[in-house]
């Protein structure tokens, strides 16, 4: 049997499992032992599973996930996601549409001490939709708003897709995190450019509010002193040489464990709840990854990612035309599978394709999070807006979707900005000296 057929076995074989509702790490590790044993011998396919598992675990790289997400759930806990908020409405609350902008700026900041689309999404359901509703808003751009900005918190750095994506693509971490500071950058600002429209459009879908005083803004900035310095420790001290990612991860978990207990909110039933949810969530990327990695082996020597290049390579089409219909494919790939998983499982076989065309790998990762993330609020399914809904059932799946198709615009107006003039992303890495 050809090896390329068996590849597409050991392909078909991961899509039966996810479809059987296997995790997808397991399903990614099954399949690769199974293709691997047929390509080579069962021996050495247990080997790889031992090799890769001891070395995935052993890794510095992945190390930062787990305090990351420590990070974020300590901040959770003590409420700096409302301090950013009430930051955020001050300065801009006075204008028509105002909160919502507000809100986009909240899950800004809480996505760079968070990392997770899904958690900025929760957490900013919690906190922000009550206030817009309770001041008129519609519901519409209410939920639309929390929903689209909840995509940025795998965006702006640090991110643990990044971190992952670095990993399984050899690829350093700081010259990701520093790639994504200006997409970002853009990525908020037509967020805010999609409500100011919006409101012109629909004026009383956000009426202004009251404004805020020099004093009381200064007073609030200074109240919510305590998010501001960890999200200055955190990213400040990676751009500046002063900690490594990891040594910056560290900090930023012991740093918000200590803002958690001296705010009181941090109960033993709470730390507990804290640690439970790291150690879940770090045992599945774990599992994802190791699984990914078994799977990269055996499709790698399949030669399927090789078969798949030469044939695009021939089939006549301009690299940017390649590079788009990628786009609809991951469109439709994260609004069924959540971020991580969309990414690992088609990594093995889009990055050699990637590379072919001449694009640049720290380029491709953050358009490949970027498009992946605003696929989380494509129709008809849509990740983040399934965790709105299942947070606030008494708004319909309706109103949320129509709320995000303003954003949605948006973020499909800044991808294309980005495929067609890269130095935004790499310009920063490049003037930087960073290793590519």
């Amino acid at each position: 049997m050809d090896s390329e057929v068996i590849g597409l076995l050991g392909l078909a074989l991961m899509f039966a499992l996810i479809a059987l509702h296997v995790p997808i790490g397991v399903a990614m590790g099954l399949s690769g032992l199974a293709t691997f044993g047929l390509l080579r011998n069962f021996n050495a396919a247990v080997s790889l599973f031992g090799t890769e598992t001891v070395g995935k675990l052993a890794s510095a790289d992945l190390a930062i996930v787990p305090l990351f997400l420590l990070m974020g759930g300590f901040a959770t806990a003590g409420g700096l996601s409302a301090d950013l908020y009430r930051i955020a409405y001050a300065f801009v609350g006075h204008v028509r549409g105002g909160l919502a902008m507000a809100t986009i700026g909240g899950c800004a900041g809480f996505g760079a001490i968070c990392g997770s689309s899904v958690a900025t999404t929760a957490t900013m359901t919690r906190v922000a939709l009550g206030e817009m509703i309770q001041r008129r808003y519609a519901e519409t751009l209410a939920t639309g708003s929390i929903a689209a900005g909840g995509t940025l918190g795998m965006l702006i750095p640090p991110s643990i897709i990044f971190v992952l994506y670095a990993v399984l693509t050899e690829q350093f971490v700081l010259t990701l995190f520093v790639a994504a500071l200006l997409p970002a950058i853009l990525a908020v600002t037509l967020h805010a450019i999609a409500v100011r429209i919006y409101v012109m459009v629909y004026p009383e879908a956000g009426p202004a509010g009251e404004r805020t005083s020099m004093r009381d803004r200064l007073k609030i900035v200074l109240d919510g002193w305590a998010a501001i310095a960890l999200m200055v420790t955190v990213t400040g001290g990676i751009y500046a040489g002063v900690f490594s990612v990891t040594e910056s991860a560290a900090v930023g978990a012991a740093l918000a464990f200590i803002i958690a207990l001296a705010r009181g909110r941090l109960s033993l039933r709470e730390f507990w709840n804290v640690l439970s949810e790291t150690a879940a969530t770090t045992s599945m990327i774990y599992i994802i990854v190791i699984g990914a990695s078994i799977f990269t082996y055996a499709i790698t020597l399949s030669q399927l990612p090789e078969l798949l290049v030469s044939t695009i390579s021939g089939s006549g089409l301009s690299p940017l035309v390649i590079v788009l219909l990628l786009m609809v494919l991951y469109l439709i790939l994260g609004s069924i599978f959540d971020t991580i998983s969309s990414m690992i499982i088609t990594l093995p076989f889009v990055f050699p394709l990637i590379l072919s065309l001449g694009y640049d790998p720290i380029w491709w990762g953050v358009i490949n999070v970027m498009v992946i993330e605003i696929g989380m609020i494509t129709p008809p399914i849509g990740m983040n807006v399934f965790v709105m809904k299942a947070m606030v059932p008494n708004v319909s799946l309706s109103t949320i979707f129509r709320g995000i198709m303003p954003f949605l615009a948006a973020d499909l107006v800044r991808l294309m900005i980005l495929i067609l003039f890269p130095v935004i992303a790499l310009w920063l890495p490049n003037m930087l000296n960073l290793a590519r």
